[in-house]
């Protein structure tokens, strides 16, 4: 449907940030205080609500203006919620400001909603043609056809190689730099289809571009590698990180983070080190989640995705 928005592994996600799942040790976590770092339209945060207790907080984020107005909405039905307009890279300085030193769980669900790819006048989609636009947060940052139009050829060519891990990346900047200025997802959509002589079948040409493109924009990388760092630190012992990937790129970054953090530190040889001080700071809670088949065939968006946890040590 059209504007609605499924949030994909909505149960395992807030079940096991909160200490539910299966393999938990001691007593499940129900009250403290919990951030849902990318509100998106509230699925995970309202189910956070449904199962944490009255004297709970959740802090909800997001870039987005129109998402931050729907939580406003939810925030006045229930005083637990908190609405902060912001990057989740910047986690540190929104608790700072809210006077919060510390939380039982995080939880971040990297996709772009589903009223963003389907709001034509965003940007974010080839199916529609409208103004190249592509941020999250529509109040600050240029805009996909400013950065496009402005680029060296060699910086758009580097983008859409590895964000969008697209072959023709040479091709495809060299038609985009030829062409400018671009104005609208149609120009670019058809831009790229032109220069591809070999689209992969099965996938619209534009795809590939579109993904990474949008990435750029919103300096997605850069503020999930700062947001990660934000999160973990401002765990409580015991407290759970969650992080919902939808692409490569994305989750070799989550799990490289969590698989350091869940390693002892390095020790030069020969220097003796007390017991505690060579154990890891973290534990990976189980192996990681993809959602099922039920969930994939009822939402097709959500069958590139994976739930990867990591556990503070207490």
């Amino acid at each position: 449907m059209s504007g609605a928005h499924r949030s994909v592994l909505l149960d395992e996600a807030v079940a096991v940030v909160c200490g539910l799942d299966d393999g938990a040790a001691g007593a499940p976590v129900r009250d403290g205080i919990y951030v849902d770092a990318t509100f998106g339209r509230g699925g995970h945060t309202r189910a956070l609500l449904a199962l944490l207790g009255r004297d709970s907080l959740v802090i909800a984020v997001d870039r987005d203006p129109e998402a931050i107005a729907a939580g406003m909405a939810l925030a006045a039905e229930d005083a637990r919620l908190r609405m902060v307009h912001g990057n989740f890279a910047d986690l540190d300085e929104l608790l700072d400001a809210l006077s919060i030193e510390s939380v039982q769980g995080v939880l971040m669900d990297l996709g772009v909603s589903s009223p963003q790819l389907d709001d034509a006048v965003r940007g974010f989609s080839f199916r529609h043609d409208a103004p190249l636009d592509m941020r999250m947060d529509t109040s600050r940052g240029p805009t996909a056809a400013q950065w496009l139009n402005t680029a060296e050829e060699a910086d758009i060519a580097r983008v859409l190689k590895t964000y969008g891990e697209e072959r023709y990346a040479r091709r495809i900047a060299a038609a985009i730099v030829a062409a400018r200025p671009l104005a609208t997802t149609g120009e670019l959509a058809e831009l790229v289809r032109s220069a591809q002589p070999r689209p992969t079948p099965g996938k619209h040409p534009a795809t590939r571009v579109f993904q990474a493109v949008r990435m750029q924009v919103n300096d997605e990388l850069g503020s999930l590698t700062r947001g990660l760092s934000a999160a973990f630190d401002r765990l409580a012992p015991g407290g759970r990180l969650a992080v919902i990937t939808f692409h490569s790129l994305e989750d070799r970054l989550v799990k490289r983070f969590f698989r350091e953090l869940a390693s002892p530190p390095p020790v030069p040889r020969g220097v003796p080190v007390r017991g505690d001080a060579a154990a890891p700071r973290a534990r990976m809670v189980g192996r990681s989640r993809v959602p099922g088949e039920a969930e994939t065939a009822a939402n097709p968006r959500a069958r590139s995705a994976r739930l990867r946890v990591l556990e503070k040590a207490a």
